[in-house]
């Protein structure tokens, strides 16, 4: 069971500004490496909003003098490898990459992507599935709710128990036992939807 779990906060409602990402890598279902960055968001996103300030604590003074995405791209790609990533919501996690990434004109990192939340409502029977509940119903109580770190280690925690629970010793069985689609993004996500929905698909 290897992959990495990632969260981000924002400045606004923009996916492209990302204040502060949380990184968690797991091997053989174990936490082995943590990182936590401020980012600087870029100018015409770099406006923080006072709900998402109210929400996670980070303000304007606080990533002042942070890297921008730009500078922390390289380090997030190094730090995953290979891994599929895995967040709660996945899609918002993964449209920050792509939109930050965009922001800056680079090139879209290749990254399949799990969503623990969608993983979560297939194997807990909940009143909610937001991640503060998933996760203690997965054993992982008491963190701070919106710390991008704290948040991506309960991701991890409940993707972990789940696949203890569906007996599954990866993250694409996991995937394949809980009927939740891996997502992608970048020149991968093209490939996969030619396969999909390419002519040898009708065959």
């Amino acid at each position: 069971m290897d992959f990495t779990a990632i969260d981000f906060e924002t400045a606004n409602s923009s996916s492209a500004s990302a204040c502060s990402v949380g990184l968690v890598k797991v091997r053989d279902g174990r936490v082995v490496d943590r990182e936590h960055w401020y980012i600087r968001p870029p100018f015409p996103h770099n406006e923080f909003s006072e709900w998402n300030i109210r929400i996670h604590g980070i303000t304007p003074e606080m990533v002042a003098d942070a890297p921008g995405w730009a500078d922390h791209l390289p380090g997030l790609v190094e730090f995953a490898g290979g891994d599929v990533l895995v967040a709660h919501n996945a899609g918002f996690d993964m449209g920050v990459i792509a939109k930050a990434t965009a922001a800056f004109g680079l090139a879209v990192p290749d990254f399949r992507s799990l969503c623990s939340l969608q993983v979560a409502r297939r194997t807990y029977h909940l009143d909610s599935y937001r991640l503060p509940v998933a996760a203690m119903a997965a054993g992982f109580e008491g963190f701070a709710h919106h710390d991008a770190l704290a948040d991506a280690e309960a991701c991890a925690a409940i993707i972990v128990h789940a696949a203890k629970r569906h007996e599954a010793d990866d993250v694409e069985r996991l995937a394949h036992i809980t009927r939740v689609k891996l997502g992608a993004i970048g020149a991968v996500a093209s490939r996969d939807e030619r396969v999909v929905h390419g002519p040898m698909a009708l065959q």
